[in-house]
């Protein structure tokens, strides 16, 4: 056994946005994957929000190659209206990707695409597992602001991790948690 948290508390009010910051293999994943269940063998207690909706952005974008960019985001939520999806897709600049197929897709258009399926299911719930690791700057920027857009759109408790600090305040400054 490894043990990789400890006495550790973390309170987000509903809409609240927070960040974990840490180096690589600090189990700020490991914690992640705590709240989002995929990982059950721990000590200790996880509460959720109400509904228990959750929208998650993996570290890598987790798409199923032999389905379109639309039917990797309904297949996590099969009921979302036409008009959000419009939505999102615009948000997220990709309008004109719907229809292609995920090989068919930039690193930084797959990660929208995971996005915009996290976003799709209307989470009570937001984790991001680094989501712009590896992007080019301007790109993680992009990202960044876009992520930034919905969550003020769109309020929903969020947890990001990252090792990224300046990622990490400006996501706090301009949801409002850091003013």
């Amino acid at each position: 056994a490894h043990h990789v948290l400890g006495d550790f508390r973390l309170t987000l009010p509903a809409g609240a946005v927070g960040a974990l910051v840490g180096p690589s293999g600090c189990g700020k994943t490991t914690l992640l994957r705590l709240v989002a269940g995929l990982d059950r063998n721990y000590d200790g207690e996880i509460h959720l929000p109400a509904h228990g909706r959750l929208g998650m952005v993996f570290q890598e974008p987790r798409l199923l190659p032999w389905r379109t960019v639309e039917d990797n985001v309904r297949l996590a939520a099969p009921h979302v209206s036409p008009d959000v999806l419009t939505g999102l897709f615009k948000a997220l600049g990709l309008t004109t990707h719907r229809q292609n197929f995920p090989g068919e897709l930039s690193l930084g258009l797959a990660r929208r695409v995971a996005m915009a399926r996290a976003f799709a299911v209307e989470p009570d719930l937001l984790l991001l597992d680094e989501p712009f690791v590896s992007l080019d700057a301007a790109l993680a920027a992009q990202l960044g602001q876009a992520l930034i857009d919905l969550v003020t759109r769109n309020p929903v408790t969020t947890l990001l991790v990252t090792h990224d600090v300046e990622e990490a305040i400006a996501l706090a400054e301009e949801t409002g948690e850091g003013k």
